[in-house]
């Protein structure tokens, strides 16, 4: 008499358990959106202080470990005296500072090694536990394959400063940063996924947050442009004028002219400055008119308050002359901006 009992609390049991592996498979993916975020962080500290062509060598395993004699420091110290940045920029180092810079470009790596553990390892687990819904299992290895990839283009980005010039290629910084964007994005959007099933959207609206992100992407894009032609450094003590100009004469000293807005500092900053304004007001729009059809969830608000956050973040790293604490908080911000549209978008569509 008791075995119907006891089988229905084992279903029930079963029912449970099978339940709470979406929000495990979420909370995972979200603590890893959390590691990349940080890694973007650093990666900006890195960036700022000029330290990602300190390390020369690419040892994806043994590279792990920091030098531990001063014989190892030495060795790596001659090696980066024989890059273009030491010859024509860092010309003046001692090995104290080499160590100072060193330090960022090894923490920088480090996390990335353990942001594809923190990734892999729990997929493995969820995979062999069956715990992953097969329509999700291509799209979370895929993921993983990006995060492979974002390696190799890491080491492709400091490859472009090693032979002739003293800086990374603006190009490959930019798709640095991008993709690091896409997984971040990518691995964002399946946590919320896994908490919040897919139903049926404000198609009008789904459509406009969906411009809205192409918007606030290609704004990113050439902010890595400007950071990586060191375009905030000119043109950094008037606002919205550029000078006493709205239109720099330098914007059109190279021909054909479109070229201006890639690889012209003043070219690349006007761009960044009037994509942001732009952005501004299409992200504005959007979270507005989320409110006036009726959604009344925070994150539409916060959505737009943010962006005057950002606004004023990106005045004020222009006017400190690219201030270390306020060009990171500016990059920060970018991500937070990028996480509370897809949240919205999210939201909208479920």
């Amino acid at each position: 008499m008791q075995l119907p009992e006891i089988n229905e609390a084992k279903t029930m049991k079963k029912s449970t358990a099978l339940q709470a592996h979406p929000k495990a498979i979420a909370y995972w993916l979200l603590a890893c959106c959390a590691a990349v975020f940080c890694m973007i962080i650093v990666g900006a500290i890195t960036r700022l202080t000029d330290s990602g062509l300190s390390i020369a060598e690419w040892k994806p395993l043994i590279g792990a470990l920091p030098p531990m004699s001063e014989h190892e420091w030495q060795r790596l110290f001659d090696i980066y005296k024989a890059t273009p940045q030491f010859q024509k920029q860092n010309f003046w180092m001692e090995l104290p500072d080499f160590k100072t810079i060193f330090f960022w470009e090894w923490f920088h790596r480090l996390l990335g090694r353990m942001i594809g553990m923190i990734y892999a390892l729990p997929f493995l687990f969820f995979l062999v536990r069956g715990w992953i819904p097969q329509s999700h299992k291509l799209k979370l290895f895929g993921i993983f394959l990006l995060g492979g990839l974002q390696g190799f283009m890491g080491w492709y980005m400091v490859k472009s400063g090693l032979i002739d010039r003293p800086d990374v290629s603006h190009y490959r910084l930019a798709a640095h940063l991008s993709l690091a964007l896409l997984i971040y994005a990518l691995m964002f959007w399946q946590a919320l996924t896994f908490l919040q099933p897919k139903g049926k959207p404000d198609l009008p609206l789904y459509k406009h947050g969906w411009i809205t992100l192409g918007f606030l992407m290609t704004t990113i894009f050439w902010g890595a442009y400007t950071a990586g032609l060191d375009a905030g450094l000119i043109y950094n003590d008037s606002f919205p004028m550029m000078g006493k100009t709205w239109i720099p004469t330098e914007v059109w000293y190279t021909k054909p002219y479109w070229v201006n807005l890639f690889e012209n500092r003043a070219g690349v900053q006007f761009t960044h400055r009037w994509l942001a304004m732009t952005t501004a007001i299409v992200i504005l729009s959007f979270a507005i008119r989320a409110i006036k059809r009726g959604h009344q969830d925070k994150r539409f608000a916060a959505l737009g308050f943010f962006v005057f956050v950002q606004i004023t973040l990106g005045l004020s790293t222009l006017f400190s002359g690219v201030a270390l604490p306020l060009a990171v908080m500016h990059q920060a911000g970018a991500v937070i901006l990028l996480t509370l549209l897809l949240s919205c978008l999210h939201k909208i569509r479920s």
